[in-house]
């Protein structure tokens, strides 16, 4: 994707201002960890620089391609710039490898969760925790309590939709495999059958040529698309949290990997010395609060 520009990315970090500073200072504790920090036995399986991982010394993380703004930016995942960037290069650092010894791998999203071998030893790329996944994956604690939104053109039929109930009469959209998808067909429970793409870039272009009425992303993804990349359109509002617990990102791993109680280790040693804070800080900025759909 092309890099947007600067003044661009500053409009995207002042329009998330509230939502993400109240995010910041009261985050929720993961909602579910793999394992705990590791102690004994399992501090000597950590120890720093030495895993099994996949190449020795070297640890290879994976996420999809094009790399999207704000989670990375100008499509360069090994850059350390953007949330998701910088948070696996503190993982990596925690874990005992240098950014030198970091190597980067392109997977598609939905192949990351998929069942099978990986070649990768951790992937990152906003993929929710849920039970369905962890039957196939092993996830890391959660990085990033996150939720999804609805995107609409100005003008459009969806664009006054304050509640759930104004949605189900919309043609809607989302990339194949997500939550963003689970939303649609969970929650709002449309009269007609989601459109579903296999990349972002494909239902933004389906939005702009009206083909659907809407598109549902995650907040941050949504504020950029809108700020940046389709500023003919603006945030519907936002769903609320199912079940009363934060919908989370983790970091994928394979099953049974001798690796994640080491990652989610270094996960919650991030969130409680205030790094993950500061890097939502940085990185995705402070959202302003687009109103719930209910």
């Amino acid at each position: 994707m092309h890099p947007a520009p600067r003044i661009l990315r500053r409009a995207v970090a002042s329009a998330t201002t509230i939502l993400l500073a109240s995010a910041v200072g009261c985050a929720p504790q993961p909602e579910e960890k793999a394992a705990g920090a590791p102690s004994g036995k399992a501090a000597q399986h950590c120890a720093q620089g030495k895993l099994a991982t996949r190449t020795s010394g070297k640890l290879t993380i994976a996420t999809d391609e094009p790399a999207y703004e704000p989670w990375f930016q100008d499509d360069k995942p090994a850059n350390g710039k953007g949330f998701e960037s910088a948070v696996a290069y503190a993982v990596a650092k925690r874990l005992g490898y240098g950014k030198s010894a970091v190597v980067w791998q392109s997977v598609p999203f939905n192949k990351a969760f998929a069942p099978g071998v990986k070649n990768f030893d951790l992937d990152i790329n906003q993929v929710s925790i849920s039970a369905e996944r962890r039957k196939a994956v092993d996830f890391s604690a959660g990085y990033y309590d996150v939720r999804q939104a609805v995107i609409a053109l100005k003008g459009g039929r969806a664009a006054k939709a304050t509640s759930l109930a104004d949605l189900k009469n919309l043609k809607l959209g989302a990339q194949v495999g997500t939550t963003s998808l689970d939303y649609i067909g969970d929650v709002v429970k449309p009269k007609q059958e989601p459109a579903v793409y296999a990349k972002n870039d494909q239902a933004k272009s389906a939005l702009k040529n009206g083909q659907v009425d809407a598109i549902v992303t995650d907040l941050p993804t949504a504020f950029y698309i809108t700020a940046a990349e389709v500023t003919n359109a603006k945030i519907v509002g936002q769903f609320e949290n199912q079940g009363g617990k934060p919908e989370q990102f983790g970091l994928v791993l394979d099953k049974g990997s001798s690796l994640t109680s080491c990652v989610t280790g270094a996960v919650d040693a991030l969130r409680k010395d205030g790094t993950l804070a500061k890097l939502e800080q940085r990185w995705l900025s402070d959202a302003v609060d687009a109103p719930v759909l209910k």
